[in-house]
């Protein structure tokens, strides 16, 4: 946590303590299995279980206890899903209902957290005092101004109980550009492997650092200068998280100037290829996806969206128009890529073959082709990533308007408001295979069925403003708000 010491500008590394219980869900679990055993121990069936087999047993439960990684932006390729487990649909943060912990971390950042093994990762950017965020709907351009220095920061809790295993220093200084009053200087979402985490500190490079949070390397990028494309002075901060494959990092840079994709060696940031690109500024994560026998990166945009071969860095097809601000990133399922963007005259949701090849352009977004399936020129997303559950896509535009489509064919199922119109919706949903869970700006949780068809099964609060999209792991979501992260699960979610 910050704080002033003799009129100097002073960091404290020492750690946050969380302030509810410390125990996980999985860890309750396995308690209660070994009581069930110890009682079975007293009981006259003991003789036909052996220790060992007891002893067999109880590592299997834990073995089933040990909750899927969420490695990257939206978890596994970006689909927001982890349906090994329910996630509570009711909690109250003020009582602790379903709140297995809370972890204050300093700092403003939108910034997902990222989960391996049993720690959770966040990143975001510290500087003295509160920083200004002002969220909602609204239409300025303008960026936040000049803030001063900052401490860009990459931390690792304890997945059990929040505690700060470590807390590291990635880079210190003024930075490069400016971002917007509703953005950060940390919108970036890490990625790990496992043995390697990455991210972006927007204009101060690609940095990576091992499990322990040691700095192994530094990459700089140059000016990631991300805006509004017809107004350059209006700085908004760069957003477009790095993806792991196969020991290489995958990074989009759509930017002012000099855009490009490119990809580095995770074990020492060597440049292994680049590709430049020739679109307007974008926030939107790459997505990898397997064709056939070769790997493809797909990449959304306005005037270059489009797929790359994950090997060589070659362009495999490409689509130009939509919306001239492009934030979501593509999504994966039944064989189709799900592409959309919004602001000005079209906000299109398209489902394009994975096979497709070439320039595959039509002369209207809501038209299709034969790479493009199906294709609704004013239904898209703006800020908010789909997701794809079960037989259908559900999509929440940034004024709270869900739309549900059929996956394959485009059908809309419905188109309903979650809240009363007055709220903004950037956070991105995720789901437990059995609900959605989608986040205002002002931390209202609209719990909606995933069968397709709307109903609101919950609303509940986080407190405090919600703008980056939670991780999603074992029946436990972990939302990171305006000052800390927390965990929401509990004997409810099983």
């Amino acid at each position: 946590m910050e704080y002033w010491s003799g009129g100097k500008r002073r960091f404290s590394n020492r750690a946050f303590h969380c302030s509810a219980a410390p125990t996980s869900r999985s860890s309750m679990e396995i308690r209660e299995k070994i009581v069930d055993l110890m009682a079975l121990h007293n009981s006259p069936m003991t003789h036909h279980m052996t220790r060992n087999l007891q002893l067999l047993l109880y590592l299997s439960l834990a073995c089933e206890a040990a909750a899927a990684n969420w490695p990257q932006f939206r978890g596994p390729q970006a689909s927001g899903v982890d349906s090994s487990a329910p996630a509570p649909i009711h909690w109250d943060i003020d009582k602790g209902q379903n709140v297995l912990w809370r972890a204050p971390i300093p700092g403003l950042a939108h910034s997902s957290p990222i989960l391996w093994g049993d720690r959770v990762y966040v990143a975001t950017a510290v500087a003295p005092g509160k920083a200004k965020l002002k969220v909602g709907l609204y239409g300025d351009i303008e960026p936040a101004g000049n803030e001063g220095p900052q401490q860009w920061r990459l931390l690792a809790l304890d997945k059990a109980t929040g505690k700060v295993a470590w807390n590291t220093l990635g880079h210190e200084g003024p930075p490069r550009s400016q971002r917007h009053p509703k953005a950060s200087h940390c919108n970036v979402t890490p990625a790990t492997d496992g043995r390697r985490i990455v991210t972006i500190f927007g204009s101060e490079g690609l940095f990576c650092v091992d499990m322990a949070g040691k700095l192994m390397w530094h990459k700089d990028l140059g000016p990631m200068d991300s805006g509004y494309y017809q107004v350059p002075s209006a700085q908004w901060g760069f957003a477009s998280s790095p993806v792991l494959h196969e020991d290489k990092v995958v990074v989009v840079c759509d930017v002012q100037k000099d855009s490009f994709i490119a990809v580095y060696a995770l074990l020492d940031g060597k440049q292994l290829w680049r590709t430049p690109r020739t679109d307007v500024p974008s926030w939107a994560t790459p997505t990898i996806v397997a064709v056939g026998t070769q790997k493809e990166v797909l990449v959304n945009g306005w005037h270059h969206i489009g797929a790359y071969d994950f090997a060589t860095g070659k362009e495999i097809w490409n689509l130009d128009g939509g919306g001239d601000i492009p934030v979501p990133t593509p999504v994966v399922a039944y064989g189709l890529a799900y592409f959309t963007s919004a602001h000005g005259q079209f906000r299109p949701m398209r489902a394009i073959r994975l096979e497709a090849q070439g320039n595959i352009t039509p002369a209207d977004p809501g038209q299709t082709n034969a790479a493009i399936v199906w294709a609704h020129a004013r239904r898209g997303n703006y800020m908010q990533t789909p997701i794809v559950v079960g037989e259908n896509l559900y999509a929440c535009v940034d004024n709270g308007v869900l739309t549900c489509f059929d996956a394959k064919s485009g059908a809309v199922r419905y188109s309903e408001r979650l809240g009363n119109g007055s709220e903004g919706f950037t956070s991105s949903p995720v789901s437990d295979g059995r609900h959605l869970f989608f986040a205002s700006e002002t931390g209202h949780v609209y719990v909606v069925p995933a069968d397709g068809k709307f109903s609101i099964a919950a609303t509940n609060t986080l407190n405090e403003t919600c703008m980056a999209s939670p991780a999603l792991s074992g029946g436990t979501l972990y939302y990171r708000t305006r000052d800390q992260v927390v965990a929401i699960g509990g004997l409810e979610a099983r």
